[in-house]
């Protein structure tokens, strides 16, 4: 299987979704009713998808 790279559009939303987990995480964004770890799970997938498929 071949990697490429992900867009750069793709590779900051995947970073903005991990510092908002952080966020979370920490307490900072209570008022978010879902919990950090998806968030986090969320911005994993997106990168992988943004790695695996050509052109995302």
């Amino acid at each position: 299987m071949r990697l490429t790279p992900p867009k750069k559009i793709v590779f900051w939303i995947s970073v903005a979704l991990g510092v908002v987990a952080l966020l979370q995480m920490v307490g900072l964004l209570g008022f978010i009713p879902f919990d950090g770890g998806w968030t986090a799970l969320a911005a994993f997938v997106l990168l992988g998808v943004g790695n695996t498929v050509k052109g995302f």
